[in-house]
């Protein structure tokens, strides 16, 4: 399954997972405004990660 992944694709789920998991760090911490913002990159890096799939996809149609 990992094989259908490219180094750019892994690099920005890991970038999401870390941004996820300190955003709950601080979070939780009492940083609440910090974490919320940190937070809303999650989506911001995913969508950058399916926007970049697309523009590979339609260079090789």
């Amino acid at each position: 399954m990992l094989k259908k992944f490219t180094t750019a694709d892994k690099l920005l789920f890991v970038a999401a997972l870390l941004s996820l998991v300190f955003s709950e760090l601080l979070y939780f911490q009492g940083e609440k405004a910090d974490g919320t913002f940190i937070g809303l990159w999650v989506p911001s890096i995913l969508a950058f990660g399916i926007y970049l799939k697309l523009i590979n996809n339609s260079k090789n149609d």
